[in-house]
């Protein structure tokens, strides 16, 4: 009976939280560690389903860095990084297109039904819904960067995505975006992710991560900061508090936020349930930024 009254409390906690999101857009960003192993994907994709089924409009972007480390490996083609960004030739493009579009959001769909949900894949094997353009990186007093075929998200289309989410059917999106000549563009997944919020005007950002948000001091978990404000988060990354990989994803969710978007979370996608209770409880256990 403690057991039933414990759950019963939880669902009452998580009921004004439900209530307030129903018919809102989040945005879900899974990645890095958190696709590595099939359990872990199978419990967030459990959550996902769960907050389609209460009445969110989940989106789900993915990215595939790992695996596309492997079959570039496979095929014999080494990695080669310019400002943190994969640079992108016609071969590795095959291959980023392959596994992203072609094997990691095939396999997120198939699990999400298999766990009794419904989604659809949008991609350019199927509908496209990220439209892109080349990106070039600037560089002080000189020349632009040419990263290949590395591209940015500058438009979306909206209503294939709202209304795809409108039937109860979950997105599935892999991070690669097309032009309007068809040409495929490689795309970071934390700033694809970010622009869909930003142009989907979504309630939530939320970026799956391999570590429990942003700390003040990265070797002391006791110093991890629930809440931030963007000027907090610029304030951190010019102090060196913010640093390396953690940099880009918090520069796009300062951009989302700019743009519209409520709230951004940075949350450990390894933690059982971290989805569920960063949104519908009244503590949360990741990073919160806000404007």
């Amino acid at each position: 009976m403690n057991e039933a009254y414990q759950k019963a409390e939880i669902l009452v906690e998580a009921l004004s939280w439900i209530r307030q999101f129903r018919d809102r857009s989040v945005v879900i960003k899974l990645g890095g560690s958190a696709l590595e192993d099939d359990e872990t994907v199978r419990r967030l994709l459990k959550d996902v389903i769960f907050m389609e089924a209460v009445g969110m409009h989940p989106v789900l972007i993915h990215g595939g860095g790992k695996s596309i480390n492997a079959a570039m490996k496979s095929a014999g083609i080494e990695p080669h990084w310019v400002q943190g960004r994969r640079y992108t030739d016609d071969a590795t493009l095959e291959i980023v297109a392959k596994v992203l579009a072609g094997e990691i959001t095939v396999s997120l769909v198939k699990m999400i039904r298999d766990l009794g949900g419904r989604a659809m894949p949008l991609s350019y094997l199927s509908c496209n819904c990220l439209v892109g353009e080349k990106l070039l990186l600037p560089v002080e007093n000189g020349a632009p960067l040419d990263l290949g075929f590395v591209g940015q998200v500058v438009d979306i289309d909206r209503a294939l995505i709202e209304q795809t989410c409108a039937v109860g059917v979950i997105p599935v999106i892999p991070s690669v975006a097309v032009d309007a000549l068809g040409q495929k563009y490689n795309v970071n997944a934390d700033t694809a992710a970010a622009a869909v919020a930003r142009l989907l005007n979504a309630e939530k950002l939320i970026f799956l991560s391999d570590v429990p948000g942003i700390f003040r001091d990265r070797h002391d978990p006791s110093t991890l900061l629930s809440n931030l404000t963007s000027q907090q988060c610029r304030d951190l990354i010019a102090d060196g508090t913010i640093d390396s990989g953690m940099i880009p994803k918090v520069e796009a969710a300062i951009e989302a936020l700019t743009a519209g978007v409520k709230k951004v979370h940075i949350i450990d996608g390894r933690e059982p349930h971290s989805l569920l209770m960063e949104i519908y409880s009244d503590t949360g256990i990741g990073t919160e930024i806000v404007s």
